[in-house]
Formats: C-alpha cells, sequence, structure tokens
C-alpha cells in the first residue's frame, strides 16, 4: 500500500475576517497542497470561523450540511484530494465543536463532535460529542478523528488504535503555555496507540487566546515527520502503511495489553 500525503494547514493566523476569507485561505491552500500530490488536507480547530468567537458562536454555527460544507465540498472536488476541516455545529438547540471530512469527490466521508471539552470558554458555549470512534477510509489508511483536548486522554486514542485507526486528525486550538502537547505528550500518543496522529493548531491571537502553532505529523516509531514553528504554514509529509505495520510488529504494545486488569478504570 503506498504511503498517504497530508498536507497540515496552519494558518491563516488570527481570526478570520469571516467565512468567506477562511474559506479563500482554504482553497488557495487546497491548490498548493493538491500540487504537492497530497490526498488530504487536514485544518485546524473551528477553522472556518475561528476559535474565539464568545457570544457569537451561536450565530456562527450551522448544519453539518450548511453553506460552509458545500463550500468546502467544492473546494475538495476543484482540487480533488480530502479535506478535514473544523467549524460550529448546529443541531437542533445544541452546538457542538465539531470535525468534518469532505472526500475528493465533494461528498462527505466522516463527522465528529469534540467530547472532551477544554475550560470554561468551550463548555459554556458547545455541548459535548456522545460517540468517541469516528472513522473513515481514504485510499487503503483507515482514518480516526478527534478534537484537540480529545487527543490529550490516552483512553479516546488507544479506543482507536483498537478500532484499527492508523491515521489519527486531530485540529486543535492549542494555547501557551501548553507547548507540552505538540512537542511530547503526541508523539508519545503516536508511539503507545501505535498509529500516525496529524495534529494542527491554529497560530497567532484571538482575543485572550495566544496560540502554540506546532503543528506536526507524529509516527509510531516515535519520531515527528513534520513540525511547524508559531507562525503561518502548509506542512507535507507522509503516512507511510509499511511503516506502522513494522513498528507493530516491532513495539507490542497492543498485543501485550491485559484489559481484564484494567476494569477499575472505567
Amino acid at each position: 500500500m503506498n504511503p498517504l500525503r497530508i498536507a497540515l494547514f496552519q494558518g491563516p493566523c488570527g481570526v478570520p475576517s469571516s467565512t468567506d476569507a477562511a474559506l479563500g485561505a482554504l482553497d488557495a491552500a487546497a491548490r498548493r497542497a493538491a500540487e504537492s500530490g497530497a490526498r488530504l488536507l487536514l485544518t485546524n480547530e473551528l477553522y472556518l470561523t475561528g476559535y474565539a468567537l464568545g457570544d457569537l458562536v451561536p450565530d456562527r454555527a450551522e448544519p453539518a450540511d450548511g453553506p460552509g460544507a458545500e463550500a468546502v465540498a467544492a473546494i475538495a472536488a476543484r482540487h480533488g484530494l480530502a479535506i478535514g476541516y473544523g467549524y460550529p455545529e448546529r443541531d437542533g438547540a445544541a452546538v457542538y465543536n465539531a470535525l468534518q471530512l469532505m472526500g475528493p469527490q465533494g461528498t462527505p466521508l466522516a463527522h465528529y463532535r469534540k467530547t472532551h471539552l477544554f475550560g470554561a470558554y468551550e463548555t459554556t458555549y458547545f455541548t459535548p460529542g456522545v460517540e468517541a470512534v469516528v472513522q473513515a477510509e481514504l485510499d487503503g489508511v483507515r482514518l480516526g478523528l478527534l478534537i484537540c483536548y480529545d487527543v490529550e486522554f490516552p483512553e479516546p486514542v488507544r479506543a482507536h488504535a483498537l478500532a484499527g485507526t492508523e491515521l489519527l486528525l486531530a485540529p486543535t486550538a492549542l494555547m501557551r503555555p501548553y507547548e507540552i502537547v505538540p512537542q511530547t505528550i503526541v508523539p508519545a500518543r503516536a508511539w503507545e496507540s501505535q498509529l500516525y496522529i496529524a495534529y494542527v493548531n491554529r497560530c497567532g491571537t484571538e482575543g485572550e487566546f495566544a496560540f502554540a502553532g506546532l503543528s506536526c505529523l507524529a509516527a509510531p516509531d516515535g519520531t515527528v515527520r513534520a513540525r511547524a514553528g508559531a507562525d503561518e504554514d502548509l506542512l507535507v509529509a507522509e503516512a507511510d502503511p509499511a511503516l506502522l505495520h513494522r513498528s507493530r510488529a516491532e513495539n507490542t504494545y497492543l498485543a501485550d495489553r491485559r484489559p481484564e486488569l484494567y476494569t477499575r478504570l472505567v
């Protein structure tokens, strides 16, 4: 099986002036990603609107099949690559911090609602999701979806590994001074659960939030295959199923587990 080339779009920095501005930047990034041979482009958490919306969250939220989804679908189809993007999703009276994955033909492949909300800001404006493992297939690679704070818990990542996820998509809005997450925790999660993690952060400042950047693609062998700095960037790297299979054969954490001893954890 051939490696899956993935583009990680850390940007644009700051709150977008409008959803149209975010879509314009996404279209330009998708064009560059497609020209590099990428089959998947991943953006950051709440990409379409920006993170620091405050009381505007309910007004900017839209359904999973709303105008933002239609625009992203058109971009994906135009450039022939899948796009994972974050946005605030409205479903009835509830608003979710969501990640939608559009396929290269512009059709939805998967949709995930953040299950672990971070801090007073998120718990005030969003409803937590209840589905822990959401997956999709792209070019023979099994993708999994999480968002930001979710990946800081070992349990959701391990659940994905046990469900067969090979590449975990994790858009984020990680603030300073928590750089330890992309620098240490994300590579450790990839190693301990034996999968790839694409971790795509916001950058710049939005209101009271200063984002750390440092987006990365962490590999199951403990290496980081691509790393951004603090500014806008478009990283392109490969998730290689052959490396994953070799790593899982050499590092037998998953096979050596003794779940009968861990029942008190849940």
